[in-house]
């Protein structure tokens, strides 16, 4: 395989979509470093490793040579995106979004080689923007383009309100490939639009149309919705050692794979190779033992990693867990439901006040840690479930 098909394999790898492929290939043939730019909008203060899919592409470009720009987006962050949503964000303080802004830095250079990537922040050239340069920047688009993005046209044909302000946001965001001169934008499936708005106002500039790359949304630890924070189905980049580790193993064996394509640095055929030996026998935990592994060693050691592992054993190997745990939907209403609810409809207590009583002896633990009365668990929870010594379920939680 040529170097060029190589680097062609190792962009495409996980994408969703490859605008402009062609394009792409022509610009690489040049050998020329391309500049690849994603922003992220510092909307909450912790990235999770959803967030990494985008900068784990980023890396690569990084590794095939390219110039990786970072782009923290403080100045749409206090516009706000309602991207995936039918109303309107809620924008940021300028307070929030640079507090926000500082963590993020920290955070992703846990992925990406600090000597090889140029942070920016949008508020540079959109800062500087008049009100003339908006007017004449929203000149450029017209209103049934607009409309042509899924929410929005969603919410006109609801008649819910869609806000000017919110029109501005894939401009801004458009406009920020213009000021970078980005030959590559990244971005989520849930972005296409918005990357599209910067290839067509790159064109009104003058400027050649950037290559469009979209990755997947990575699912929760409840293999359904999109992992997100508030739905408490995340791993986060800066939790500890033993709770990445526990998080990952507690993953189907199903959603493994796709964890391990969009996360892992592993090459594919290392990961062909473990469905291989999968299918001919092996535990489908021992290969999750090598991801779990990797990422704590990503966001912390190897030292921390290999720890990580050891004590997930003895919390529950040494604690005679099964090979084998069912796997059990609690659903109910309400934003979070009672333990002890969820310890009935699991099947591992005969009444709520059965589990009330072993939660007061201390005999139930959540992941391998002794918990106590007065937990809830939140939509999309997906943890281990162990009452007495002998007694474990595999719980996801969905609530109404």
């Amino acid at each position: 395989m040529s170097d060029l098909n190589q680097a062609i394999e190792l962009i495409c790898r996980g994408a969703d979509e490859v605008i402009k492929l062609d394009e792409l290939e022509s610009k690489l043939k040049k050998g020329k470093p391309l500049r690849v730019k994603a922003g992220f909008d510092p909307t909450a203060p912790d990235l999770h490793v959803g967030h990494t899919v985008l900068i784990n592409k980023m890396r690569q470009f990084q590794q095939l040579g390219h110039e990786v720009i970072f782009l923290i987006g403080d100045f749409t962050g206090m516009i706000g995106d309602p991207t995936g949503k039918n109303v309107t964000r809620q924008p940021l303080t300028r307070e929030q979004v640079l507090e926000n802004a500082t963590t993020y830095k920290e955070q992703v250079f846990k992925i990406l080689d600090p000597e090889l990537t140029t942070v920016d922040f949008n508020s540079r050239w959109m800062g500087q923007m008049s009100s003339a340069d908006m007017v004449q920047l929203t000149a450029k688009y017209t209103v049934a383009r607009m409309l042509e993005r899924d929410d929005f046209a969603k919410r006109y044909k609801s008649e819910q309100a869609i806000a000017i302000h919110e029109f501005l946001y894939p401009l801004v965001q458009g406009y920020d490939s213009v000021a970078l001169k980005a030959d590559v934008e990244l971005g989520g499936t849930d972005q296409k639009f918005n990357l599209l708005v910067g290839r067509h106002l790159q064109g009104q500039y003058g400027q050649d149309p950037q290559i469009v790359l979209t990755m997947p949304l990575l699912e929760g630890l409840d293999g359904v919705q999109k992992m997100s924070k508030s739905l408490g189905n995340y791993i986060g980049i800066d939790e500890s050692p033993d709770e990445i580790f526990g998080k990952v193993m507690s993953v189907s064996d199903e959603l493994m794979w796709r964890y391990f394509e969009l996360l892992s640095f592993r090459p594919l055929s290392d990961i062909e190779g473990f469905k291989i030996s999968i299918a001919e026998g092996k535990n489908p935990r021992d290969v999750k033992f090598l991801l779990g592994e990797e990422l704590v060693a990503r966001f912390h050691d190897t030292a921390a990693a290999t720890a990580a592992r050891e004590n997930f054993i003895a919390r529950f190997r040494q604690g005679e867990m099964p090979e084998d745990i069912d796997e059990v939907t609690v659903t109910g209403t309400g934003e979070a439901l009672p333990l002890a609810y969820v310890l009935k409809e699991a099947g591992l207590c005969p009444s709520s006040s059965e589990a009330n009583r072993m939660l007061k002896q201390g005999a139930v633990k959540l992941d391998g840690e002794r918990v106590e009365s007065g937990v809830k668990l939140s939509d999309g929870t997906h943890v281990v479930l162990q009452v007495g010594k002998r007694k474990f379920a595999r719980v996801l939680v969905k609530t109404q």
